[in-house]
């Protein structure tokens, strides 16, 4: 078939139907945005670091994000497998069985993933799934995440096709309950008393540097105070949001590019705030309102069109507050299944 590359000899895990855009992604590579380089990474760690988790693997393993539609995954040979973040109804073929998401399975050789639609995905629109020991691909400035703007890193800098295979780093089959290679698969989930964030309704935001003085007080003010809905303009890069009252930058705002992060909210001049996302160049010239805390970025990248969107203004200390918790939770969940949160491999 044109346009389709031939499957790889060996590997672990064939790609048969790579759906919307499934990308190899792990936390996203740090300290290169002087140089342009965007983070890229996770949408939503927390649903990347919590689905390795429970694999077994470090919370920044590579593992797999897909958007709005799970991709079609064949095993080559036996693995452990977790799903976390959106629930787009996943089975494992043959015997059409459900792999219910936070929770820990195994795929025999042969065996495939597909993905039913028929799940819960009005909470999230992207979904993650480790395998035991992580994806196997060549670290790029110390990052296997997928640079789908650089079209760097990740599997050949690109989101996955039909006829891509993967490798993973630990090649011994998963050890069973009995202690022997091939034997059942322990039964491991997160505790459901360790609730992750699902609740998208209000995002906590710090003043930008658009906030300063009273003019800029005022507009954060009615930018917080607003509804705000997504609209189809979003991807990796940034998310669109609109309402019936915009908020306006005050006429010549724009001021020479300035370092952004993902989490930041420019006010374009059409009033429609764009919130920058992994795959987000590192310098805009928009004004920042506000940006979104380092805490509810899992929230942020689980938004699709139609999200509705609201937004608490908090300050410094309660953001890393919430920055702890949420480091909390890993580490308790980490602990209850038996595993340290540890580097990325």
């Amino acid at each position: 078939m044109s346009g389709v590359a031939a499957p790889r000899a060996g590997g672990a895990i064939e790609v048969l139907d790579a759906g919307l855009q499934t990308t190899v992604q792990d936390l996203g590579r740090r300290g290169y945005e002087h140089l342009g380089v965007p983070q890229s990474g996770a949408a939503d760690p927390i649903a990347l670091a919590v689905a390795n988790l429970l694999v077994g693997n470090t919370v920044g393993a590579a593992a797999l994000e897909c958007t709005l539609l799970g991709a079609r995954l064949r095993a080559r040979r036996a693995v452990t497998v977790a799903l976390a973040g959106a629930d787009f109804g996943a089975v494992a073929q043959p015997g059409n069985r459900p792999l219910a998401t936070l929770r820990v399975h195994r795929l025999n050789p042969g065996d495939t993933i597909e993905f039913t639609g028929t799940g819960s995905p009005a909470v999230g629109c992207r979904t993650y799934v480790s395998f035991g020991g992580g994806i196997d691909v060549e670290r790029v400035l110390g990052s296997r995440s997928t640079s789908l703007v650089g079209a760097f890193g990740g599997f050949e800098g690109r989101a996955l096709q039909p006829g891509d295979v993967l490798d993973l780093l630990v090649a011994a089959e998963p050890v069973g309950v009995d202690g022997r290679p091939g034997g059942a698969t322990p039964t491991v989930s997160w505790p459901e008393t360790l609730r992750l964030p699902a609740d998208v309704d209000p995002l906590r935001v710090l003043p930008g540097t658009a906030a300063a003085g009273p003019d800029g007080a005022a507009r954060l003010k009615a930018f917080v105070a607003t509804a705000w809905f997504v609209t189809p303009e979003f991807d990796r890069r940034g998310l669109r949001l609109e309402s019936k009252q915009p908020v306006r930058s005050r006429p010549g705002a724009e001021r020479p590019s300035q370092g952004v992060a993902p989490g930041a909210i420019q006010l374009a001049p059409s009033g429609q705030p764009l919130v920058l996302m992994p795959d987000a160049g590192t310098t805009g010239g928009y004004p920042v309102i506000a940006v979104v805390a380092s805490a509810d970025l899992c929230l942020l990248g689980q938004l699709s069109a139609g999200s509705p969107v609201r937004f608490e203004l908090i300050d410094l200390e309660a953001a890393q507050a919430a920055l702890a918790a949420r480091d909390r939770l890993l580490s308790e969940g980490a602990a209850a299944i038996g595993h340290a949160v540890g580097e990325p491999r």
